[in-house]
């Protein structure tokens, strides 16, 4: 009867064409998965479905895999292609009834034994129609929730209202010779299979779909009634001397205030919006590495995303990335200044939970907050939150806030029943609608205020974007890093349970510091950053076309050889292609002579392009120090190279948040310096080395490279030499001291960069030196000007133009 099954697929295959879109997760089955399409597939799916074999061969279509329909021989015998674990419900009872798959297996695992050659590929897909959580309580919306394995009426209503949003997610391949290989009978090895396909398919449910939705009253119940929040609401009640019923109506508001009311129709909504969106705006979205994040998910890990953050479009870029990688959508701390009338309910219906920028001593509403968070950890919803506190104005990332990270361990420590992963995301942009507001805030104009009118203004310019890039860093598995940082945290846990941690601060400020370097280890290097970079470092803020390109080649063979770190990303298209699609952004002057092509910043351009050359400057620190040494020596020893980079590495590290330690940043040096002599951008004549020949087509592209870290050695020696002329100062005076005068320095040399005479920016520079002894302290806790001082002054004075240096020599 196979012949009559197959026509009825052919028979409602064609309607049901009309309505499905199957989207395939992931897409790159060979290199994520291991699956090989020349090799014989049998897929198992959890439920015998018509119209999920019809979502599955569409896909399977798509990726050149072999027919599910089809037949396969294994040993002289014909095998369906397509195995299930369960038949549908029947219409009028809830009994789901299993297939004879046990048998179907077992007659496999026996003709394993005929022929010792034999291994298929057995893949799980597992099959979802919309992305609905569920809820606790049944409703009349039920008749279209996804089930595990629904009745046929049930199903023909799910494909008529979700068939857009069909999802068909492949597993790793199991080999079957591999289990055929175990100890057991074959009705013994195929019991254990499907026990763990079983298992496999509940877990790939919980981490495509998430956890039940909370009600009102179990969110209240939970959140008042926690110890912590009593407490709280007793001391609220004694120090303003109020009700304890009154003062508990103010925590219930607090509530009300934070907690989201996540709705999965209005993220299905969000996709098919924000998808239209992004094919007008963006020429394509880049991500990268996300089946790190897909394997956590699969594993059982509770996922904490930390992204940086650039502009407002990143609450909707991550949200819709992770929702089409197969991911539950997160709940996303925002700041409260987003809660305004409509975006605010819609944002909290995207799951989104508010959060004020400052507790300022409300210990209500800090418990409220806490107990929250941790009610989310501990139910298993994934979520968001920015550890900048805001989004950087210089493209930079921002030094880090640490109280969500602070309650996150918290909650940890206070015990979460499974591990918890935080998952540092890089994101970048070609464009930020926002760098112009950024520019005017940093020339002291006040932040305005968000509404709806910016919105809708923000709307009237999306076009012309160019790409997007999400790239998804290392994961920190917390409980992993806290054994290696506190090993007896459990001992101290248990001894003081009501008490926080001692170890608490120094470790956050530590993993704080640690994430921030995995976000910067996960960098993009787009078109747009590049040309930055490159005519930012030119002294017009100009280069003929081959110059350009030029550069750009030799930058992208340089990372490419000697790679930053694996999980960064560089193009994959050639200089020239890049150029172009860059040059559409409309950034640059294009004019043209007899000679040829003239590439510029236009005057208004110069400085919003620091801020995406500012994304990727901590790729070039290390490439541009060498060069600067090298450009400022002529010729030097690779020992003395390494001194210098011993010396200043520390201050670029803690400035630009570089992820590798000292050890593997001289290691990394040493690479760059063998992948730059083979290229010719480095000469050496023994063991010195030297600039190339002037003649030499690769002389600009180093001195561009010299040119990229100038700024912030100038920065440096501004620092170092107000403190040696004062021998001693305070920190806020150096602080503001040396913010003046390198905006006077920026006045005087045209220097267009922002953060230049940012304060943060001198701030951390400030506190690195503290921190690597540079610097001495009073007793009144004054900086001291020492000998390291000098000696450091001294360094950095010898790596700069001469014209910045007497500048910098007279103040």
């Amino acid at each position: 009867m196979a012949w009559l099954h197959n026509l009825l697929l052919v028979l409602i295959s064609i309607p049901v064409k009309w309505l499905v879109k199957a989207n395939t997760i992931p897409t790159d089955l060979n290199k994520e998965l291991g699956i090989d399409p020349t090799k014989p597939i049998v897929y198992l799916l959890r439920s015998h479905s018509a119209t999920d074999q019809i979502a599955l061969q569409m896909s399977a279509d798509a990726l050149n895999l072999p027919k599910p329909s089809s037949r396969i021989t294994i040993v002289g015998e014909q095998h369906k292609a397509c195995l299930f674990l369960l038949e549908p419900k029947s219409v009028l009872t809830r009994k789901v009834k299993r297939t004879n798959i046990d048998q179907q297996f077992a007659h496999l695992f026996h003709l394993h034994r005929q022929d010792p050659t034999l291994d298929l590929q057995i893949v799980p897909v597992s099959i979802f129609w919309g992305r609905a959580p569920g809820k606790k309580l049944s409703g009349w919306s039920d008749i279209i929730a996804n089930q595990v394995s629904p009745s046929w009426l049930r199903k023909f209503f799910i494909v008529l209202f979700l068939g857009r949003d069909n999802f068909v997610c492949y597993s790793k391949a199991v080999s079957s010779r591999a289990i055929a290989n175990l100890p057991g009978t074959d009705a013994e090895l195929a019991h254990k299979l499907i026990r763990l396909a079983g298992t496999h398919f509940h877990r790939r449910r919980q981490g495509i779909t998430g956890p039940y939705l909370l009600e009102k009253q179990e969110l209240y119940n939970t959140v008042l009634g926690s110890q912590a929040v009593r407490s709280a609401i007793g001391s609220e009640a004694d120090s303003k001397n109020i009700s304890y019923q009154n003062a508990q109506l103010q925590a219930k508001k607090y509530i009300d205030e934070i907690a989201g009311d996540y709705r999965e129709g209005l993220i299905r909504l969000g996709d098919r919006v924000l998808t239209k969106i992004w094919h007008k705006i963006y020429n394509g979205i880049e991500v990268k590495n996300a089946e790190k994040v897909r394997m956590l998910a699969q594993n059982g890990h509770e996922i904490i995303y930390v992204p940086c953050h650039r502009s407002h479009m990143d609450y909707l870029l991550l949200t819709y990335v992770i929702y089409h990688e197969g991911l539950v959508t997160p709940h996303i701390a925002a700041g409260i200044n987003l809660n305004f009338w409509p975006i605010g309910g819609v944002l909290r219906k995207a799951g989104a939970f508010f959060l004020r920028r400052s507790f300022a001593g409300n210990k209500l509403y800090t418990a409220v907050f806490r107990e929250y968070l941790e009610l989310l950890f501990n139910k298993g919803y994934s979520v968001k939150y920015y550890p900048e506190g805001g989004r950087s104005r210089t493209g930079r990332l921002l030094p880090p806030k640490t109280g969500m990270l602070a309650m996150t361990l918290q909650g940890l420590i206070k015990g979460i029943n499974r591990p918890v992963s935080i998952v540092p995301v890089y994101i970048g942009y070609e464009h930020v609608m926002e760098v112009s507001s950024y520019l005017q805030e940093l020339t002291g104009s006040t932040k305005k205020k968000e509404s709806i009118f910016h919105i809708f203004s923000a709307i009237r310019k999306l076009k012309n974007y160019g790409y997007g890039f999400l790239n998804f860093g290392e994961p920190i598995n917390l409980t992993n890093y806290l054994d290696k940082s506190v090993s007896n945290w459990r001992e101290l846990q248990l001894a003081e349970p009501d008490k926080k941690p001692q170890w608490l601060t120094p470790v956050v400020n530590e993993l704080a510091n640690n994430v921030m370097e995995r976000i910067n280890q996960a960098a993009a290097i787009s078109g747009m950053s590049l040309c930055a970079i490159c005519l930012l470092s030119a002294k017009k803020h100009a280069l003929t076309e081959d110059e350009l390109l030029l550069a750009i080649e030799h930058l992208l063979t340089l990372l490419a050889k000697s790679p930053y770190s694996e999980v960064s990303s560089i193009p994959d298209i050639g200089a020239k292609k890049l150029l172009e699609n860059t040059l559409k952004l409309n950034k640059f002057e294009v004019s043209e002579d007899s000679f040829g092509r003239i590439i510029s910043l236009r005057d208004k351009n110069a400085v919003p392009l620091t801020y995406y050359r500012n994304n990727i400057l901590h790729l070039f620190a290390l490439p541009g120090l060498l060069a600067a040494i090298i450009f400022a020596r002529h010729s030097i020893s690779r020992d003395e190279t390494k001194q210098l980079v011993t010396k200043l590495y520390p201050l670029l590290q803690r400035e630009l948040f570089i992820y590798l330690s000292l050890e593997q940043a001289l290691e990394y040096s040493d690479s760059l310096i063998e992948t730059m002599l083979a290229m010719g951008l480095l000469s050496c004549n023994g063991d010195n080395l030297s600039p190339p020949a002037p003649s030499s087509k690769a002389y600009y592209s180093v001195w561009l490279l010299n040119r990229s870290i100038q700024e912030t050695l100038h920065r440096y020696a501004v620092v170092l030499t107000l403190l040696q002329r004062e021998t001693s100062m305070s920190r806020s005076v150096l602080e503001k001291r040396s913010q003046q005068f390198a905006q006077r320095l920026a006045s005087l040399h045209g220097i267009s960069s922002p953060e230049f005479f940012d304060k943060n920016v001198l701030s951390t520079f400030i506190s690195a030196l503290k921190e690597n002894h540079l610097v001495e302290s009073g007793l009144e806790g004054q900086l001291l000007h020492c000998d390291k001082s000098e000696a450091l002054r001294l360094d950095v004075i010898g790596l700069i133009s001469p014209e910045i240096a007497q500048r910098i020599q007279q103040i």
